[in-house]
């Protein structure tokens, strides 16, 4: 019997739903591992849940995944926002979102897994970021539509006198508040929320989620978004901060129209996450979002080139590179195959939730699952005439499979067109789906090795709900 995927990206199970993962590399009884902490969207009509919980993997197979169990929960039973995790000496400290993000609270565990107990009062504010710098000071960065920071105290907890800042960076106007004070306001740098702060190459690097209000044709935006995490950079940790750019995009696959503009594949959302450095490889931790609103969303990772310019600059992403030297870098693509940087094997049972292409826009999406069965599949649902899921990428290896087996359900007739490379590339295979049948297997006109891109185009008057597939030898 096959194996079914179970780490792609999303790289946790597709039961689970932790947005807002910040990622932290610890070494804890002799292993390294990589730790996600984040969100946990279970009240599934809201955001977030009333615990969170940790899941960690070790630092040589981005794809083996463990959870850890509940590691927090409020002091008052209410909803936890984004948190963020430090190490500084032989203790891990948690900052907690309690209260949708109104009161931040910092508790400790001499395990990075929790449970973090012994909480405490800070005077942080929504999304906190910490940074535990190479000397040991702590920075502290935090804010919703205006930017703070400050030095920290040794207690993890206190601001340090004279160490606070408003506005390290300019922020975008607070489309939610009719008397928007614009002190601040600055939409080059446009700081929404989502503060990730980090030392790289002995920079300070400041990640957050940028809020367009103009548009971005390359990356098909015409609408005000919130779905870009982008990032600047300084010589100090507190001030000086300059352009950088932006990291990741969740609107899909960008793909690329004859004028030269972009167009989304993805419903986007908001967007929370960090960058960590694992083996050498740095990757950009974000979300993604499911379903039809924002409250199931899901952990995604991409890896990213870092590079220093002869000026200092930092640069972070898809760089572009002449003569050896960085001079652009643009959003890294989304993928379907994450840290799986050879593409996913595509002989294993695939679920149609690891779709990073689905088109067009807001009419087929993924449907949320939370039964935490091993091997779970989350369905695309609402397919309709000319909808295409796409996967990038899926790795066939030197001998080509001889057929594509589908698992899709349909309450009148269509036929599902298989392309490879691209959503309008060559079809090599072609099925019917009916409405008394779950199951089709068809063989392939042509051989198809190595790591390709591989679409569904459905046609017809019906609607389907797309399971999973399969490749065969």
């Amino acid at each position: 019997m096959k194996e079914r995927l179970k780490s792609a990206n999303p790289y946790l199970p597709l039961w689970e739903h932790i947005p807002d993962g910040e990622p932290r590399v610890f070494e804890y009884n002799g292993e390294k591992r990589i730790y996600i902490y984040g969100s946990h969207d279970t009240e599934r009509t809201a955001y977030c849940g009333r615990d969170q919980v940790v899941w960690s993997a070790p630092v040589d197979d981005l794809t083996n995944w463990t959870y850890h169990g509940v590691c927090y929960t409020a002091t008052d039973g209410s909803i936890l926002y984004a948190p963020d995790v430090v190490q500084k000496g032989d203790t891990f400290y948690l900052y907690a979102a309690e209260g949708c993000g109104s009161r931040i609270m910092v508790a400790s565990s001499k395990n990075p897994a929790g449970p973090f107990e012994n909480p405490r009062l800070t005077k942080l504010g929504f999304d906190p970021g910490i940074l535990v710098d190479d000397d040991g000071r702590v920075y502290a960065f935090w804010g919703f539509c205006s930017a703070f920071c400050a030095e920290l105290e040794d207690d993890m907890c206190t601001i340090k006198e004279g160490t606070f800042r408003s506005h390290p960076i300019g922020h975008t106007p607070d489309p939610w508040n009719e008397k928007n004070n614009e002190s601040g306001v600055d939409l080059a740098d446009a700081f929404f929320e989502a503060s990730s702060p980090r030392k790289i190459n002995g920079k300070y690097v400041y990640v957050y989620s940028k809020r367009y209000t103009t548009p971005v044709p390359e990356l098909g935006v015409y609408e005000a978004c919130n779905g870009f995490l982008s990032y600047k950079w300084s010589d100090s940790p507190l001030d000086g901060y300059r352009d950088g750019g932006d990291i990741s995009f969740n609107g899909g696959e960008i793909v690329r129209l004859p004028d030269g503009t972009g167009q989304q594949t993805y419903r986007w959302g908001n967007n929370h996450g960090g960058l960590v450095e694992i083996n050498g490889q740095w990757y950009i931790f974000y979300h993604r979002h499911t379903g039809s609103d924002e409250f199931s969303r899901q952990g995604m990772i991409e890896p990213v080139d870092i590079a220093v310019g002869k000026d200092g600059r930092i640069y972070i992403g898809d760089i572009t590179y002449v003569n050896g030297e960085p001079v652009n870098a643009k959003p890294v693509e989304e993928t379907s195959s994450g840290a799986s940087v050879n593409g996913i094997d595509a002989y294993k049972i695939i679920s149609a939730g690891y779709a990073c292409h689905l088109s067009p826009l807001h009419q087929a999406y993924i449907k949320p699952v939370y039964e935490q069965i091993d091997g779970v599949s989350a369905p695309i649902v609402n397919i309709k005439n000319g909808t295409t899921a796409g996967f990038r990428y899926l790795q066939f290896g030197t001998i080509s499979p001889k057929s594509v087996t589908v698992s899709a359900t349909v309450k009148r007739q269509m036929t599902v067109k298989v392309r490879i490379d691209s959503w309008r590339g060559r079809v090599v295979a072609e099925l019917t789906l009916e409405p008394e049948k779950t199951e089709y297997s068809v063989p392939l006109s042509c051989g198809i090795i190595g790591k390709r891109a591989v679409y569904f185009e459905f046609c017809g008057d019906g609607e389907a709900e797309f399971d999973c597939f399969t490749f065969d030898r």
